[in-house]
């Protein structure tokens, strides 16, 4: 088994490089992002005359801000190169200082901020698109560069970024004010991606994307872990009793009730136990996760507040995971019952319920060890409309706004996370499996 590990672990990099690459080609691809958000609440703003939005930062959009985020999600290499940059194994442009040549002017003044903290003042000299300069030692030694932008360079940018090929508009846009002067542009370049645990940041947010994750991600290994607790306590031992009691009026009732709850969508079900047992009755909260005045509580009355906020949640989420958990273990108990093998076994003079638990049993569970891969990546995703319904900020929450608002970088990362935990999950299904039917040999 050990040899049959270590080449999963070694393929796992294989297949996550492969999801993230479609997911990050698929998000350049579809329209809508950063920059089109921004212009498009700019439209918006100027059509409904609406001074709170004319007056705000997106209405002022000008083509330096959208170079700027052109720059923070890369958006102006390559996809490939963009990815490789993602990854951390290609540099890009962490840190840029840019300055305008003023009209008639062979040099600029361009403020550079060191990694130590100091600002210094580079002043260049443009000979054509060539540039001299005079700076500190640590200029170099921190791996900072010059260049120099023509009019042309800057309108080619802005004619790649619109879609535009024809060099007439180009060259208009040369010769137009927001790209006619000569432009200098310092920057540093880096490994800063993946494999250096750098995420970006979000654009929404203007947040670290591992930061936004890691405080996301406690909510939904809370109701994650705690609803496959519940559901494979309760679901296990009641399918068991069902399989052992088959048509009788027990199974009836309970496959009832278990059919009911699995037709019923878990956001529905929130959204009735909301109005009933929150709104009405009053047993329960009706949003978040814990109180406002949590945290001024005492221990045991954080306790109580925390299991009183988790009731309804935890409800919707094992209702339908319950229904096919409990079903699935009793139609392969019942499978094994009438297995040669069970009948060899009480004919021996084995009981009826030592065989129960010590054959069949073990050989049932086998269908539910499989699903496991399943379950731990549904564990960190959670429940999207029902921290919705109940106003949960999980990390379910948090991958679905991120698709909403196109944010590059917090998809990538929610992405990324589920997809390792999903691997991982298929990994020890595939080892609980061979460590329950002895018939499996990884050899």
């Amino acid at each position: 088994m050990r040899e049959y590990i270590i080449r999963r672990l070694l393929l796992m990099p294989i297949t996550l490089i492969g999801i993230t690459f479609v997911v990050f080609c698929l998000t350049r691809m579809v329209p809508g992002g950063p920059i089109e958000r921004v212009l498009q609440e700019q439209a918006i703003g100027a059509m409904s005359g609406d001074k709170a939005l004319s007056t705000g930062a997106a209405s002022s959009v000008s083509e330096e801000d959208i170079e700027r985020l052109e720059e923070l999600f890369n958006l102006k290499e390559p996809v490939w190169l963009s990815y490789l940059q993602w990854l951390g194994i290609r540099r890009r442009e962490v840190e840029i200082a840019k300055a305008e040549f003023a009209p008639g002017e062979d040099t600029a003044n361009v403020v550079i901020t060191s990694l130590s903290g100091h600002s210094a003042v580079v002043q260049v000299t443009r000979h054509g698109k060539s540039a001299r300069f005079a700076a500190d030692p640590w200029f170099e030694e921190e791996g900072w560069r010059i260049r120099i932008e023509s009019p042309m360079d800057r309108a080619k940018r802005w004619a790649r970024r619109n879609g535009v090929e024809s060099m007439e508009e180009i060259e208009k846009r040369a010769a137009s004010p927001a790209c006619s002067r000569w432009r200098v542009v310092a920057y540093r370049k880096a490994y800063d991606g993946l494999l250096q645990g750098q995420l970006g940041r979000s654009y929404k947010y203007n947040e670290s994307v591992a930061g936004m994750m890691l405080e996301r991600l406690p909510v939904s290994l809370y109701f994650g872990v705690l609803g496959v607790l519940v559901s494979y306590i309760i679901s296990i031992p009641l399918g068991v009793m069902k399989a052992l009691y088959h048509k009788s009026w027990f199974d009836s009732v309970s496959s009832l009730l278990i059919f009911i709850g699995y037709a019923v969508p878990g956001f529905a079900l929130g959204a009735v136990l909301l109005v009933y047992l929150g709104a009405r009755l009053e047993w329960f909260p009706l949003y978040g996760l814990t109180g406002p005045e949590f945290h001024s509580l005492g221990f045991w009355a954080q306790l109580k507040d925390l299991a009183m906020h988790t009731v309804l949640p935890l409800s919707c989420y094992v209702v339908s995971a319950f229904a096919m958990t409990t079903m699935m273990m009793k139609n392969s108990l019942m499978e094994h019952l009438s297995a040669d093998y069970m009948r060899t076994a009480v004919a021996k003079g084995v009981s009826f319920r030592r065989a129960v638990w010590s054959h069949a049993f073990r050989n049932s569970f086998i269908p539910l060890a499989s699903t496991l891969g399943g379950v731990l990546g549904g564990i960190i995703a959670g429940s999207v409309l029902i921290e919705r319904v109940f106003d949960i900020q999980g990390f379910g929450m948090l991958s679905f706004q991120a698709l909403l608002d196109k944010d590059y970088s917090l998809i990538m990362g929610t992405v990324l996370l589920s997809s390792v935990m999903i691997v991982i999950g298929n990994l020890i299904s595939d080892i609980v499996v061979a460590m329950i039917d002895p018939r499996i040999k990884f050899e």
